[in-house]
């Protein structure tokens, strides 16, 4: 008797520990970050507002901020083929996590040039937020990309 109500309270125990685990897997930063990337690819912006930091938003609200997105996206004419996040590096409430984004746009990347980011996450309120992103220069790539990457190495999304 003793060994069945001992075995039933360790497996209610990693049943209870088991979500846990799965869901602190599931709001990491890279995690995050690919949510983000994929939901601007779907051009979802409301669920883009809720992946971006305060300063992200610049003051607006979700519905202000949803329709300037759409228009800045149409407007540019923004395509996003594919991306591979990479692991980032934590350092307490930031971030820093490495994306190569094959997209196409009307100004910036008009030949469908490949891109390597560094976007930066914070927490806010206990979550991860995409609060920044820049492109590597190809001195700063090796820093985040083992030698000889290319998005090919990866799977993408």
């Amino acid at each position: 008797m003793r060994r069945g109500v001992a075995g039933t309270l360790l497996l209610g125990a990693l049943l209870l520990w088991a979500p846990h685990a799965w869901a602190a897997d599931a709001t990491s930063p890279e995690d995050v970050l690919k949510r983000y990337l994929q939901a601007v690819k779907d051009e979802k912006f409301d669920q883009v507002y809720d992946l971006v930091s305060k300063n992200m938003r610049q003051g607006k609200d979700k519905e202000a901020y949803v329709k300037e997105q759409k228009a800045m996206m149409a407007y540019a004419d923004v395509k996003i083929f594919s991306f591979t996040v990479y692991p980032g590096k934590v350092e307490g409430d930031k971030a820093q996590v490495p994306n190569i984004l094959e997209s196409q746009d009307r100004f910036v990347n008009t030949l469908g040039l490949t891109e390597y980011e560094l976007y930066t996450l914070v927490r806010e309120n206990g979550a991860w937020k995409v609060d920044s992103q820049v492109l590597l220069e190809p001195a700063e790539q090796a820093q985040w990309f083992p030698k000889g990457t290319k998005p090919k190495d990866a799977t993408p999304h």
